[in-house]
């Protein structure tokens, strides 16, 4: 009995951690997370001189919270059509992400090659390249499933 127990509350703990939504209004906060961060990128781009590698790798972080905020905010009108759409959405872009790590190093690879011509040398993709990706693609399925149902 103790083992059907422990079964049934390890169950419970999964499904409440896969339901995880956040209110609506995290949707905006996250907008604004990204309009920021990317803004202060730029600025960080063309106005800021001097080592600011600390900044970067800031930006680089908030930006994924933004969007980790976007995808996880319910929408208005939350049913069982658009959980099943989103948990589509995390499917494909779980899928596009695993291809786009495999593929993408080796494409980078060769176009290096046959611009510069002098040997490039092979490069791994970095963990905030491959998870703004596949941020980015969930997003984007969501929202163009939601539109198309």
């Amino acid at each position: 009995m103790g083992t059907e127990k422990f079964v049934e509350y390890e169950r419970k703990r999964l499904n409440k951690i896969a339901s995880l939504r956040l209110p609506n209004q995290f949707m905006i906060i996250g907008v604004m997370v990204v309009a920021i961060s990317i803004i202060t990128m730029m600025l960080r781009a063309f106005a800021l001189e001097g080592d600011t590698q600390w900044l970067k790798l800031l930006l680089q972080k908030t930006l994924l919270v933004g969007l980790l905020l976007m995808s996880l905010s319910k929408d208005k009108i939350e049913d069982e059509m658009t959980i099943g759409l989103r948990s589509q959405s995390y499917a494909i872009a779980f899928i596009i992400g695993v291809i786009y790590a495999l593929v993408m190093p080796y494409v980078e690879y060769g176009v290096s090659n046959v611009v510069h011509s002098g040997g490039e040398s092979y490069k791994d993709l970095g963990d905030f390249q491959v998870l703004l990706f596949m941020l980015m693609i969930q997003l984007l399925f969501y929202h163009t499933l939601k539109r198309y149902r």
